[in-house]
């Protein structure tokens, strides 16, 4: 599996399909992803290590291991690692398209646009 480095983990794609694609995120003790949202895609995130603040719209939800959250398009969203531990995710993506250009950055902790 390609693993793809980013400044907060890294995450590996398990499973990439026309209708569905499945990655697995590793967010370090104390980072996050960018507060962002997605117009073609809706996102299923499974917590599998750690515990994890999931930001989806307007709420925060604190998830434990073998918890999960749906995250639909649109919706402004972000995944937080608040533990000591690596934090693990499979996030099962479905709609129409897949790409990493599919992200408007909302805020972001790297400067990202």
């Amino acid at each position: 599996m390609d693993e793809s480095r980013r400044p907060w983990g890294f995450y590996e794609v398990l499973n990439d399909e026309p209708d569905h694609k499945v990655k697995r995120i590793t967010v370090y003790p104390g980072k996050r992803l960018s507060l962002q949202r997605h117009s073609r895609r809706d996102e299923h995130w499974f917590i599998i290590k750690g515990t994890a603040l999931a930001t989806c719209k307007a709420e925060i939800r604190l998830l434990a291991e073998g918890m999960s959250v749906d995250i639909p398009r649109g919706a402004s969203h972000r995944l937080e690692n608040n533990g000591n531990e690596d934090l693990v995710v499979i996030e099962v993506q479905t709609g129409e398209y897949f790409g990493e250009d599919d992200i408007e950055r909302i805020e972001d902790d790297f400067g990202r646009n």
